[in-house]
């Protein structure tokens, strides 16, 4: 990959991740909700899930999976319906006092990666990049080599600093009166996420 091309992806990789989605609002509770250094678990299982999809798209999975109708539905809809419950729960629970509880970084961990994977903005994002950035005749796994350190370390510094976000509104915003709309509005970008998700076609088809 040349300075040029790399330039452009890296660009590319920012708006890709910067972009609030589902794991920029999850990122944000986290914060909120456990503080930032105990929150950055969930950063990590972003991060996972960044290497996996890396992984799967160099190998071609993630095209494959795309190109398949029932395999993408059948995702689409466990997403959707993942998405929203955690919206119409969220919402329900707002006016509810915020408990600080000692969450298992494990829970946490799961949590974040469960919702990084049925994200449909990463399949199309990784999908993109790969389409677009990879060279044909150049040895995959030698680009990879730019290609994953780059991406890894946008997406941590991106998701470190919805982390850090979170927890300053979570400061702010604990026991204040807005705090129940701060909530809510999370809450409601899941339900959007799940309905946008449920509706969605499969990437590269009509």
């Amino acid at each position: 990959m040349s300075f040029e091309a790399w330039i452009i992806f890296a660009l590319f990789w920012v708006v890709f991740v910067t972009t609030p989605g589902p794991n920029a609002v999850n990122c944000i509770q986290n914060g909120m909700y456990l503080g930032f250094p105990k929150a950055m678990v969930g950063v990590l299982a972003i991060l996972t899930q960044a290497t996996a999809f890396l992984t799967l798209s160099a190998l071609g999975i993630t095209a494959l999976i795309a190109a398949s109708p029932t395999g993408f539905l059948i995702a689409k809809l466990i997403g959707a319906a993942f998405l929203i419950y955690l919206g119409v729960r969220g919402w329900i629970t707002a006016r509810k006092p915020v408990k600080i509880e000692e969450k298992p970084a494990k829970s946490v961990y799961f949590h974040a990666l469960a919702i990084a994977t049925i994200n449909p903005k990463s399949v199309a994002g990784y999908l993109a990049a790969f389409s677009q950035f990879v060279l044909p005749d150049v040895p995959i796994w030698e680009q990879m080599l730019v290609i994953v350190p780059t991406a890894l370390t946008l997406t941590a510094l991106s998701y470190t600093g919805f982390t850090a976000l979170g927890a300053g509104l979570g400061r702010a915003a604990l026991g204040a009166v807005f705090h129940v709309w701060v909530r809510r509005i999370l809450a409601a970008c899941f339900v959007v996420y799940g309905v946008l998700l449920g509706a969605a076609t499969t990437p590269g088809r009509a």
